[in-house]
């Protein structure tokens, strides 16, 4: 399993488009704002945005307590044209990192009271899937986890099963009113069976609200299992057939070559990954599997080379030898870029015993990126060493 952040706005369009049925759950279309766009041209012609009606605009950036951090901002067409051009691309500290606003979402406005808003989370363990479901959400819930009441739902591989029994349903929610309890155990279903049916790992709505037998989806976040791009590719699209997207954390916008592998690894049954971390740092890495990624970062960080640990990634599932030469390329492009560092550079190339990939053939790829690169690895002084096992591993280091 792969947990990967998704944006509240895809969050949103994907229940929506699975919760057509829920008449009694409002589906407002949202709009996507992106620092460059102009406000006007975006918010023209939207019916339910009117200059004497109020909305919600804030930013979409996986950024948590967004309430608490005052970057909500409620008002009519002008309020929010203000505001929203004051904040894009503003430059903010959360904690210990720094990022700019670029991205944003735009909602009608909800009317309704604190004590109408709820809260519930859906999460995905080895063994069970944990729903949680607390009658008092919003911004000051607290220790969600001492509050909620909990259903704990087994995993069972035999039966494949998203159903929920009433009595369950009503052990969750709690003492409510009949009819409201009625319209909870309806969501509360139908939400568990697209959370099963679309691959989602976590799913947190904080605060929804029930005002007047209608449902009102506020605040959403949620992470998918990544791995299951090629079973849902069709299924993780928004009602107007986009294509979801994986943003990156806050404060941490994706390089272009971190973007350019991302591509590589969209195109292949193989694994390809690439996170950049310190564009200048003297230890690189170009490792063979996912465990073994995590063990050669550890063991250069536990001696103490964390400050200059340049890159993380892997490569796995046997890529092609093009593959590999491209995703060589990459890292070696950013490892000679600048001047030489004046203690030279060192690249690991390593790896465990692979199972099944051929080792001759992606060392023959990196080859190519090194004889091609050769000239300026010379400049930068770089040292480097060579672990790999597996199927053609003598071949491998021969060449």
């Amino acid at each position: 399993m792969s947990a990967k952040a998704i944006s509240e706005y895809t969050g949103k369009e994907l229940l929506y488009r699975y919760l057509q049925e829920l008449e009694f759950l409002e589906k407002p279309q949202a709009l996507r704002l992106v620092s460059s766009d102009s406000f006007d041209t975006v918010t023209d012609k939207i019916e339910w945005l009117t200059h004497d009606k109020k909305a919600v605009i804030k930013p979409d950036q996986l950024i948590k307590r967004r309430g608490k951090l005052g970057l909500v901002k409620c008002g009519n067409l002008s309020v929010l044209r203000n505001w929203f051009n004051e904040m894009k691309d503003k430059s903010i500290q959360i904690g210990k990192t720094v990022g700019a606003l670029q991205n944003f979402i735009l909602e009608p406005f909800c009317n309704h009271s604190d004590s109408d808003e709820m809260y519930i989370a859906i999460i995905s363990r080895r063994e069970d899937d944990v729903i949680l479901f607390y009658e008092h959400g919003g911004v000051d819930v607290g220790n969600i986890d001492d509050k909620a009441r909990k259903l704990h739902i087994p995993v069972d591989l035999d039966k494949q099963s998203d159903s929920i029994s009433d009595d369950d349903l009503e052990s969750v929610i709690g003492p409510i009113e009949n009819q409201k309890l009625l319209l909870l155990k309806t969501f509360v279903k139908a939400l568990y069976h697209v959370y099963k049916e679309n691959y989602f790992t976590y799913l947190e709505i904080n605060p929804f609200v029930l005002v007047n037998n209608k449902i009102y989806i506020l605040d959403l976040a949620a992470k998918l299992d990544e791995t299951a791009l090629f079973l849902c590719s069709e299924n993780w699209k928004t009602r107007n057939g986009e294509p979801i997207d994986f943003p990156a954390p806050f404060g941490r916008d994706k390089m272009a070559e971190e973007k350019y592998v991302a591509g590589l690894d969209s195109k292949t049954g193989a694994s390809l990954k690439l996170t950049i971390l310190n564009r200048r740092g003297r230890i690189w890495t170009m490792v063979a599997g996912g465990g073994a990624s995590v063990v050669y970062t550890d063991t250069i960080c536990d001696l103490g080379g964390m400050s200059e640990l340049a890159n993380y990634g892997e490569y796995s599932g046997d890529p092609s030898e093009v593959m590999t030469y491209e995703y060589a390329k990459t890292i070696l492009s950013v490892l000679t870029e600048g001047s030489p560092h004046p203690k030279g550079k060192i690249l690991i190339i390593g790896g465990s015993i692979a199972n099944f990939t051929n080792v001759a053939k992606t060392f023959k790829g990196i080859i190519r990126a090194l004889e091609e690169y050769g000239k300026r690895l010379r400049e930068h002084e770089v040292i480097i060493h060579v672990r790999r096992g597996g199927p053609n591993y003598q071949e491998g280091l021969r060449k």
